[in-house]
């Protein structure tokens, strides 16, 4: 993981969970990553693209969400 580096805007504190199947209404087991800041970029049943990397995870944007992200972070800066 490279942690902080130009160009890179922390978006906040993330809760992450492990939600097991069967278990509040979920059908299968996932991760849930929770926090608001990410809804401004990835809507309500919008899909994107998730690999792995070293420490983490990469979320892949597309088009609509990258435009969202970018005003996103414009406003924070």
């Amino acid at each position: 993981m490279s942690g902080e580096a130009e160009g890179k805007i922390k978006l906040g504190k993330a809760d992450v969970y492990i939600h097991l199947k069967g278990k509040s209404n979920a059908r299968i087991t996932h991760i849930d990553i929770e926090l608001d800041e990410l809804n401004k970029i990835i809507k309500d049943k919008e899909a994107s693209y998730v690999a792995g990397k070293p420490g983490g995870v990469f979320i892949g944007l597309k088009k609509e969400m990258i435009e969202r992200a970018e005003k996103l972070v414009k406003n924070k800066v």
